[in-house]
């Protein structure tokens, strides 16, 4: 290939040894995993997408909209904390949401595509062009344009179910690196984003808040400190951090990143240790069917030896890992269909079709501003020196990245939130992410279509040739 001088001669590669099947297992089965949920998730959110929709623009309006702020608190004698089911499903829920955000990027800086400099610096790259060129574009279309100009970051995220919904559908012709650097640069995106939404859409600032939110951040790394493993232990001290953050001005979601960040990604045991404790167990039984009755045991030891089992393979993932493992397909079924129920549903006008600066600017950013950013940025990073381009990955696989990444969805409608609250402009946005993010699907199916090998055999073997060269550089 000759696309911009980037072009790799595909070669026969090698038979992978043992040790990059090592890898291989250790590396690309969690992210294998995170990408399966994801994919299905999309189609939940899409149906929940579809629904808040129906229900926003029939005679159920008014319904919709009085559950969403129907009050719900928690009275504990004098202490009443009450707000809005909308209030709880944003700042409450989604923390829970942003929480496995945190857990997957502790995962990858541990032992993933963010742990290897030479391997991020791609992703990584992409990913800030990825959301610098759609805030320009937006800046742009609103310069001069007073409050509408709050609203650069709306198109700066990509919705990775989305995103990976839309690859799924191309089948073979999407090579495993592709899915592998979208959820790598996905991962970045939501650093990005989480950044902006702390620096620049959080309220007023107190020091009060900060002094509570600390004092529960202390509480969990004492309580690490000690050896506490248990994973509801932890639940009282994570909430004094999101109250802590709630009443500090930052938004609450914010404390959902910390707590994942601060999260284990060691193991207490390791899969060494749960190998001797298996081979520990299978003794103890053998010795007791030598003393006891031939062919029969104790049901007692069965079950104390299924308890130290059961404890020892728990203990054999890390805390990130497996909070991640338990907690993803709650969040994936769960919570984000349940912020597009509650966030989607805008009524849709002939006003709210208006092409006004914002849903311009969004359309723009999305749509245009994600695939130039990414596409610029990661050749930039190629030509420097700085990146290195996966095995498969060239030029028309970075454009169909880059068009899939123009899905916003979730992450756009959470700040589109935050950056118009009750303003009239808020509708306008919620309208432009829908069409915007749907026109980004349809555009990078299509280019999918159009540029990749409908066999997938001009990236046959690619992973194999990766993982040697992971092999390599552990060694």
């Amino acid at each position: 290939m000759s696309d911009l001088g980037l072009s790799r001669r595909l070669e026969a590669p090698p038979e992978a040894s043992p040790r990059a099947r090592a890898i291989a297992l250790r590396v690309l089965s969690p992210i294998q995993t995170f990408l399966h949920v994801q994919a299905a998730s999309g189609i939940v959110l899409a149906v929940a997408t579809a629904l808040a929709l129906t229900l926003a623009n029939t005679g159920l309006r008014t319904t919709y909209h009085h559950i969403l702020e129907t009050p719900v608190g928690v009275r504990v004698g004098e202490l009443v904390v009450e707000h809005s089911l909308h209030f709880w499903i944003n700042e409450g829920l989604m923390a829970l949401f942003f929480f496995v955000v945190g857990l997957e990027i502790r995962r990858e800086m541990h032992a993933g595509e963010l742990s290897n400099p030479r391997r991020a610096a791609l992703p990584t790259a992409a990913a800030l062009g990825g959301m610098v060129a759609p805030a320009l574009l937006y800046a742009l279309a609103n310069r001069g344009g007073g409050p509408a100009l709050r609203g650069w970051g709306v198109p700066m995220a990509t919705d990775i179910a989305f995103a990976v919904g839309v690859l799924a559908l191309l089948g073979k012709r999407v090579p495993p690196a592709l899915r592998v650097l979208l959820l790598a640069l996905a991962i970045i995106d939501d650093i990005g984003s989480i950044v902006v939404i702390a620096l620049f859409y959080s309220g007023g600032i107190r020091a009060d808040g900060f002094v509570v939110a600390s004092a529960g951040i202390a509480g969990i790394l004492l309580m690490q400190r000690f050896g506490v493993r248990r994973a509801l232990a932890y639940v009282a001290p994570g909430f004094v951090v999101w109250a802590g953050v709630l009443r500090s001005g930052v938004h609450p979601t914010i404390a959902g990143v910390v707590i994942g960040l601060l999260t284990p990604a060691r193991t207490w045991l390791g899969v060494q240790g749960l190998v001797g404790v298996a081979k520990e167990s299978a003794l103890r039984l053998e010795r007791g069917l030598a003393e006891g009755v031939p062919g029969e045991i104790g049901s007692e030891n069965l079950q104390e030896e299924a308890t130290r089992l059961e404890l020892a393979q728990r203990e054999a993932m890390s805390p990130a890992e497996r909070l991640q493992v338990q907690l993803h397909p709650w969040v994936a079924f769960g919570i984000m269909p349940l912020f597009a129920l509650a966030n989607a549903g805008v009524h849709v006008d002939t006003g709210a079709f208006s092409p006004s600066r914002v849903s311009v600017g969004i359309v723009l950013g999305l749509v245009a501003g994600k695939p130039i950013g990414i596409v610029l940025a990661s050749l930039l990073s190629v030509k420097l020196g700085l990146g290195l381009l996966p095995r498969g990955i060239r030029m028309k696989e970075l454009v169909v990245l880059g068009t899939v990444a123009g899905v916003g969805f979730t992450m756009a409608l959470f700040v589109a939130g935050l950056a118009f609250p009750g303003a009239a402009q808020l509708d306008e946005a919620k309208v432009a992410v829908l069409g915007a993010s749907g026109l980004a699907a349809v555009v990078g199916l299509a280019t999918g279509v159009l540029l990749l090998d409908p066999s997938g055999r001009a990236v046959e073997g690619a992973a194999a040739t990766e993982l040697e060269a992971e092999a390599s550089d552990e060694r």
